[in-house]
């Protein structure tokens, strides 16, 4: 079903066909082929499946594949797959996809299952509105850090809340408004978010979505590894750790803060523990 809702072309080669296949047959673009599979039945496909539980033939298939460089899939065999099929949460537009490199297919289908109960479906929605704004977005705010900032009140306020309750037409209207009333800001944002023991587990939600929005992030040795990994990936990352040479006054960060404010950055300062006992939050 998947295959056939990206459109594509299918031909089956089997000795015996299902009846839910068969139906499909009838009003798909599926080509059955009732014979023994030989080499020579492998042409110019984009990737062939193989689901077979003859192991013999599975291997003779995933060869003459390889052979004829082909993409293929042996169902539950990773060592005879060029590429592995994922579990899919379909929010078209927005597809996620995930694998476990066919180690644990059926925790790979758990882990889906989770997210199909926290992602609604009015996503692809909110996709396919924020692709017809794209343009007047892009035209409107110069510099992709303001159409970043944009994008992420629109994603997570109003805007969505309209969506998910569909009156799309409402949030249109609403987004309409910001791109004419949104100024220019010219001072950015401080956060001061604290990582805890270090575990990435015991972070709060806000703490990641703030880790997640800020441009630059300053961060000390009391930081995990595991934590820095959850930062966006674009964002400068500056080291103000206070160990031997290698420290910097309090008077600098608080400085160094400033200035990247006032230039309008959006600055995390992440510290290990509690922000206001070892951030000087007060």
């Amino acid at each position: 079903n998947l295959l056939l809702k990206a459109q594509t072309k299918i031909e089956c080669i089997a000795m015996n066909f299902c009846d839910d296949l068969i139906t499909l047959s009838k009003t798909n673009d599926i080509d059955l082929v009732a014979k023994h599979f030989e080499p020579g039945d492998i042409r110019n496909y984009s990737a062939i499946i193989s689901a077979t539980n003859d192991e013999s033939l599975n291997t003779l298939v995933s060869k003459v594949a390889h052979e004829s460089g082909i993409p293929v899939n042996v169902v539950d065999s990773p060592d005879l797959s060029s590429f592995i099929m994922p579990s899919i949460v379909d929010r078209s537009p927005v597809v996620i996809a995930i694998s476990s490199a066919g180690r644990a297919p059926v925790l790979a289908r758990i882990i889906r299952a989770k997210l199909e109960t926290i992602i609604p479906s009015a996503y692809g929605e909110l996709a396919e509105i924020a692709g017809q704004y794209r343009e007047k977005v892009k035209r409107r705010f110069n510099n992709i850090k303001e159409r970043r900032k944009f994008w992420e009140g629109a994603f997570s306020g109003v805007i969505a809340e309209k969506v998910f309750s569909g009156r799309s037409q409402e949030a249109k209207k609403e987004l309409e408004k910001r791109l004419v009333e949104t100024k220019d800001e010219g001072l950015g944002e401080v956060y001061l978010v604290g990582a805890g023991p270090g575990d990435p587990d015991l972070l709060t939600f806000k703490a990641l979505r703030l880790m997640q929005q800020a441009d630059v992030v300053l961060y000390d040795r009391l930081v995990s590894k595991g934590v820095l990994e959850l930062v966006r990936r674009d964002a400068e990352m500056v080291y103000v750790g206070k160990k031997g040479g290698e420290s910097s006054h309090q008077v600098e960060i608080n400085k160094l803060m400033v200035d990247l404010v006032n230039s309008g950055q959006r600055v995390c300062r992440l510290k290990g523990g509690d922000p206001f006992i070892f951030g000087r939050g007060g």
